[in-house]
């Protein structure tokens, strides 16, 4: 079948059958895009006729650059090779071709990086920035105190119903990667924040839209978008005056680490994370290791 004609199959069949979220998909229709670019330059149209040197010189383009294109680090390279595999794989289950020429190409090696945090201090300082008894102050608050205190990411928060806040239990629902739900414990100064919130602001922001269950909304009353809430935290770092670039991923990262100096199980604050496998989450761990290593250097005596 014609390489675009499958590509749109799979594109629905993501969306549909696995629930994939709408920026997930948006990324898997720009990289099969380019991969169906790069094939058609080369006389494939029909999946079928593709080789797995094909797919090679596809990856070997994007590390490389085109003239056009800049090169791609080895990390998204990686990301474009799962749109890829995942596409042969749907047609080869599909029955559209008799093999999958990409089951064999691995990505590119990435160099692993451990995760920016902030110290407990520094948290505590970019949440008392957000002080202030103005509906958005109040807003503004209640999300980041959510963000650090169940580790969400910025697309969870910002998609939060007013009712995914079970005061009463301590918990709040969160829907991650392809909208699969979680619930995770909520601790009490992001409860006394969000109640502040949905008492004192969010009534006075609705009234100026048109009634909408979405928890975080904005100042014309509709839902908080994720590039206002990267505004929001960024105000809140410079008048913190952190230095480091913050972003809603290190509050995530911040909770994960906080948690595992605290004594949490690796395999605790994976299920709180919402990762599918725990080797996401053990990199966490190097964070905590260099930290015991940084004290143990302090304080034994044969340390030095």
């Amino acid at each position: 079948m014609d390489v675009s004609r499958v590509a749109a199959d799979y594109l629905a069949h993501l969306g549909v059958e696995r629930g994939a979220a709408p920026n997930t998909l948006a990324a898997y229709r720009r990289d099969l895009a380019r991969y169906g670019e790069f094939l058609a330059a080369r006389g494939k149209t029909v999946l079928g006729e593709v080789a797995e040197a094909d797919v090679r010189e596809f990856l070997v383009g994007l590390r490389t650059g085109d003239g056009v294109t800049r090169p791609l680090a080895a990390s998204s390279v990686g990301r474009v090779l799962a749109s890829v595999r995942g596409l042969h794989r749907f047609a080869l289950l599909d029955g559209l071709v008799g093999e999958d020429v990409a089951a064999a190409v691995s990505p590119p090696a990435v160099q692993k990086s451990l995760p920016h945090v902030l110290s407990v201090g520094q948290m505590e300082d970019l949440l008392a920035a957000t002080a202030g008894e103005e509906p958005v102050h109040l807003r503004d608050r209640a999300l980041l105190e959510v963000l650090y205190g169940t580790g969400a990411r910025i697309s969870e928060a910002v998609g939060l119903a007013a009712d995914d806040v079970d005061a009463e239990t301590r918990s709040v629902r969160l829907f991650g990667k392809g909208s699969k739900m979680r619930v995770v414990p909520i601790g009490s100064f992001a409860l006394e924040a969000l109640e502040a919130y949905a008492v004192r602001a969010r009534p006075v922001l609705a009234a100026k839209g048109r009634g909408n269950a979405v928890l975080f909304l904005n100042s014309l009353g509709r839902p908080l978008s994720r590039q206002s809430a990267w505004a929001i935290l960024r105000r809140a770092a410079e008048r913190a005056r952190i230095e480091e670039e913050v972003s809603p991923h290190t509050l995530r990262h911040s909770f994960a680490t906080h948690l595992l100096q605290g004594g949490a199980d690796v395999r605790v604050v994976q299920e709180l994370l919402g990762h599918a496998s725990v080797t996401t989450t053990q990199i966490y761990t190097h964070v905590t290791i260099d930290s015991l290593r940084e004290t143990y250097a302090l304080a034994h005596p044969r340390a030095r």
